[in-house]
């Protein structure tokens, strides 16, 4: 349990929504993980219970923390979320529809929010902390239950004037193959996904 007199640290809570799986963690202003955890994302339920659920735990662990924190943002990754909007948008492998995540999370946690799709958080978090320092230009490429990439050029995370640009999992690698959760045939998610995969 965190001791109340103490001056809180500052600190930012990271979220990576999964099509299977959710990880969530509180971390330091240099990238060091104080607390995380993961659950099951039940993506076949409605998004609210989600993120209900989410907050909840988010707040048990921020309470468990031998220190107090000060929260000064979240970040989020997710399937099809668009960093423009704030918003999961149609995601193959959610059946949630489109979702205004950064309002809601905002509604629960009093902190600015930032939401973006999963791999290009991945690309940001490694050329941050990771495998890509001091890499320019790179290509990320994120499998889970879905396939996804980040593009970084010049330093820079290409996102596209609509949020959704270098979406590798939906390139046709098979004309007529496989249905995707997106609707179209023969996505390269299809075949090289974990589920693909399996």
């Amino acid at each position: 349990m965190s001791d109340p007199e103490k001056t809180p640290s500052d600190a930012f809570i990271g979220i990576d929504i999964g099509g299977t799986e959710s990880k969530f963690g509180i971390v330091d202003p240099a990238g060091q993980v104080m607390a995380s955890d993961t659950m099951p994302t039940h993506a076949d339920k409605p998004a609210e219970a989600f993120f209900e659920r989410l907050c909840e735990r988010l707040m048990a662990m921020r309470k468990a923390l031998s220190d107090p924190v000060s929260i000064r943002g979240v970040g989020v990754g997710a399937p099809n979320a668009n960093f423009y909007t704030g918003k999961i948008e149609t995601p193959p492998n959610l059946s949630w529809g489109t979702v205004d995540v950064k309002t809601i999370i905002q509604s629960r946690i009093d902190a600015p929010v930032a939401v973006t799709n999963d791999a290009n958080a991945t690309a940001i978090g490694e050329m941050r902390f990771g495998a890509a320092g001091g890499m320019k230009n790179f290509i990320l490429i994120t499998l889970g239950t879905g396939l996804g990439s980040g593009f970084v050029v010049n330093g820079e995370l290409v996102c596209g004037h609509d949020g959704f640009a270098g979406e590798m999992g939906h390139v046709t690698a098979i004309p007529g193959g496989r249905r995707c959760g997106c609707g179209k045939r023969g996505c390269l998610e299809t075949y090289a996904s974990a589920t693909g995969l399996t």
